[in-house]
């Protein structure tokens, strides 16, 4: 791995009534960003997306990792996947590689409750910034309609 690696790929999902339903995504080194939505609700299929985007907005992901500081952490007192699901974040930066592994958080009074609040919020945190540009980016690439 050399300094400038870089990879990001996020997962939430669980197996239930519907099947296996989750939201995945990655930052690739090569700038492309792929997206997976899988939910059977209402017999609803399952929407992928891959676009390649501008190296800003991998300067941007890089700088909302580093500035979450997620690479401190540890995911050894967070609460384990169970049957409600789990969420994987992995990240490679430079020579650091971490990935961690949690059940899913309903809200940040889970967070408050865990045995590493301020991890899991520091956690937390990060993917709901991460989410949100992610979708931002999916519908700013595919659902603009030209003038």
């Amino acid at each position: 791995m050399n300094e400038n690696s870089f990879y990001v790929r996020y997962y939430v999902g669980h197996r239930g009534k519907f099947g296996h339903e989750f939201l995945e995504f990655e930052f690739r080194p090569d700038g492309r960003l792929r997206y997976a939505n899988n939910s059977n609700y209402k017999n609803d299929t399952m929407i992928r997306k891959e676009v390649v985007v501008h190296p800003a907005v991998m300067d941007e992901v890089r700088r909302i990792i580093s500035e979450s500081e997620i690479l401190r952490e540890n995911d050894q007192k967070w609460p384990v996947p169970d049957r409600v699901g789990r969420q994987e974040l992995e990240i490679l930066m430079g020579s650091e590689h971490i990935s961690f592994t949690t059940s899913k958080i309903g809200s940040l009074m889970d967070v408050n409750n865990s045995t590493d609040p301020e991890g899991l919020r520091c956690f937390y945190y990060l993917v709901q910034d991460l989410k949100c540009l992610v979708f931002s980016l999916i519908a700013l690439h595919f659902k603009i309609k030209p003038i």
